[in-house]
């Protein structure tokens, strides 16, 4: 299992503003970046060559070096905030699989788990196998969250015993059969949120990465019967041709009962 592998792999670095007159230009707009074009090595394949070059012109990779961002999908989080506005100060959140660390850095500024004072202190805590380096504001757990002891380690470090969102950006590793792949991810996602279903307090909220394939009725189906809202989000940083989606399930209902409720598509 590969937490958080795929599309999360950015480089940590703090680069200036990116541009002479001081201002900060977003990943999206407001100045027209060089194109960067990359020559063929020849111990490169062509799609090599093609994902380098891709890397090199994406305006979410530029601004995770220039934002001292851990990775691009920390804009896909920060995106999926703006919109829905769940990360709010003083709640207490959990990350799944949260190498490098991208959406665990948006985490904690949006719920000052850093600089916040009394009730509007958050928490995050950032769990997984690979290591994570130190960030600001993160409680770091290196561990398996699929191992039998992870749940109730994990609820012996949240204040209170429980979560108020959990997070899970996490992708298998491919094998290139999109079938295949796309089984692996949607069984890493069913347990993600079997885990939320266990760590949350009433009125939760959880997130987490799919693929398009035709698999997630059995997600959906345990989302809409455990959460008021379910809904499919594809934020601006999810790169258009990818089959990449979220889902995101508001408003934890705590128990077993409730009418199963429809999704709703963006």
């Amino acid at each position: 299992m590969t937490q958080k592998g795929s599309g999360k792999g950015g480089a940590t670095g703090g680069g200036g503003s990116g541009s002479g007159s001081g201002k900060t230009i977003g990943p999206t707009g407001g100045q027209r970046q060089l194109r960067v074009r990359v020559k063929t090595a020849s111990k490169r394949t062509t799609s090599s060559n093609r994902w380098l070059e891709r890397q090199l012109n994406d305006p979410y990779v530029v601004a995770s070096k220039r934002d001292g961002m851990r990775s691009r999908a920390a804009y896909k989080l920060r995106e999926i905030d703006d919109k829905y506005r769940f990360l709010k100060p003083g709640l207490r959140v959990v990350d799944l699989g949260a190498a490098p660390g991208g959406w665990s850095q948006i985490a904690a500024e949006r719920v000052r788990s850093l600089d916040g004072k009394g009730a509007a202190k958050g928490q995050v805590v950032a769990i997984d196998y690979l290591g994570v380096e130190p960030l600001p504001g993160v409680e770091i757990v290196m561990m398996d969250f699929t191992a039998n002891e992870a749940e109730t380690h994990l609820k012996s470090l949240m204040r209170n015993g429980g979560a108020d969102i959990v997070l899970s950006d996490m992708a298998a590793p491919t094998v290139g059969h999109s079938r295949t792949d796309h089984i692996r991810i949607m069984a890493l996602a069913e347990q993600a949120a079997a885990f939320a279903c266990d760590v949350l307090a009433p009125g939760g909220v959880f997130l987490c990465k799919v693929f398009q394939g035709g698999a997630e009725r059995e997600l959906l189906d345990v989302l809409k019967k455990n959460f008021a809202t379910v809904r499919h989000v594809k934020p601006p940083a999810s790169r258009s041709d990818s089959a990449e989606l979220y889902v995101l399930a508001t408003g934890f209902r705590g128990d077993k009962t409730g009418a199963p409720q429809a999704t709703e598509d963006e």
